[in-house]
């Protein structure tokens, strides 16, 4: 078979474990020249240039290194931040959320190198693969998907193993067998001793980004964010853009120790799994923007953003970014947080993340209002007639309640 017949398979490529030992794969299944795609979305400790080498130095007939950490700033982490997405109230989608830009950018790739063969190394038991597939076959239906880890079923011993008899460097052995990814909204670490609940995490061991709380300064440190309608725009008087804000963040968050979490998590394929993940600026800027948003809305816009917000994170995890739901969702949110503005100033101490003050021109807080010192604000007396009004069927439910109850007695 020569070239000009050959199969072309876009490949979507870490440089890790799984797509290292696919990418050879491929070659010899499928006969077909494989094109990887690296994409940038702010992973801290990766060598682009290196991964690139070791993807043509393995047989790729060309590999793309894609520098997307804007795009997925202020078209993935912004709507997140505005929805105060955690999934599950815990994890703040780092993941899930670079998954539909990495399925975008693959299929740019494909309509470029014109072939609709699309490959990842997602398995079988996880949420990635529906979360990449969906999404690229969303935006175009012509494209296929190839899930070779899901083909091959090898566990990832088995994957080491193929891999060393092929002489491909991978950044795992039997001995450190966890799996990782990364972007600027966090890093998650699964596999080894974290898949058992019942034994503790080996923190100092597996702890990457962040300074773990025991060793973190003795000494608070306060950082102050701006808000404008819903998202971040300076730290600490600095104006930046989301990437340079959310990087220096996350600097200053892991050295006081924020952003650990550990969650038993409900996967869409059916099962439970044991996560550790370091989201340091996440944690913060969430909590920050919660604050805010609570601030200066009222008691009902409260209540019905804490519904949109989880099935907003709930369709993320899902893998739904296009599910129109979803854009409907985003327009509540982006009505509501158009007055979120204001400063929001966060204590960062030993692990814990502390709201300490916070301002806005649309307060709906009054001190006038609020004071137990003596005011003429509010007239006192109004609130007997208010208890009665408020309480008026409550009260009367009690009493047929009781005379029920006496009659039977």
């Amino acid at each position: 078979m020569n070239n000009t017949t050959k199969k072309k398979i876009i490949l979507l490529y870490s440089g890790g474990l799984d797509t290292s030992v696919l990418l050879t794969w491929l070659q010899e299944h499928y006969q077909a020249d494989v094109v990887t795609v690296t994409v940038d979305l702010g992973q801290a400790k990766d060598d682009f240039a290196a991964i690139k080498q070791k993807a043509l130095s393995l047989g790729a007939a060309q590999a793309y290194v894609i520098d997307a950490k804007k795009e997925f700033a202020e078209q993935y982490l912004a709507p997140a931040i505005k929805a105060n997405a955690l999934y599950q109230g815990v994890y703040p989608l780092s993941t899930a959320l670079g998954r539909p830009l990495l399925a975008k950018i693959a299929v740019d790739i494909a309509h470029q190198e014109k072939t609709n063969l699309i490959a990842h190394g997602c398995t079988g038991k996880g949420n990635d693969q529906v979360r990449l597939e969906i999404s690229a076959t969303a935006i175009d239906p012509q494209i296929q998907c190839i899930a070779p880890v899901r083909e091959w079923n090898m566990g990832r011993d088995e994957e080491i193993a193929y891999a060393s008899e092929h002489h491909i460097p991978i950044p795992v052995t039997a001995d450190s067998p966890y799996s990782i990814d990364d972007n600027m909204w966090g890093k998650s670490t699964e596999g080894g001793i974290i898949e058992h609940p019942d034994q503790p995490i080996p923190q100092a061991e597996i702890t990457r980004w962040i300074t773990l709380p025991e060793n973190a300064p003795n000494t608070p440190c306060e950082v102050t964010l701006h808000f404008q309608q819903g998202l971040p725009t300076a730290l600490n008087g600095q104006g930046m853009d989301l990437v340079q804000l959310i990087t220096e963040l996350n600097t200053l968050a892991a050295a006081h120790g924020i952003g650990i979490i550990e969650h038993i998590e409900d996967r869409i394929v059916g099962i439970k799994v044991r996560d550790y993940y370091e989201c340091p600026a996440a944690t913060v800027l969430l909590l920050a923007h919660q604050k805010l948003q609570h601030y200066v809305s009222t008691i009902h816009e409260n209540s019905f953003a804490s519904i949109i917000q989880d099935k907003w994170a709930y369709l993320v995890y899902a893998g739904l970014w296009y599910e129109p739901l979803l854009q409907h969702l985003n327009a509540f949110i982006t009505a509501a947080n158009k007055k979120v503005t204001g400063d929001v100033t966060v204590k960062l101490y030993k692990g814990s993340a502390t709201v300490i003050s916070r301002t806005s021109p649309y307060a709906l807080y009054d001190t006038h209002h609020a004071t137990f010192m003596a005011d003429h604000t509010l007239d006192q007396k109004d609130a007997v007639g208010f208890i009665k009004h408020w309480g008026l069927q409550t009260i009367l439910a009690q009493q047929i309640n009781q005379h029920n109850h006496h009659d039977h007695d």
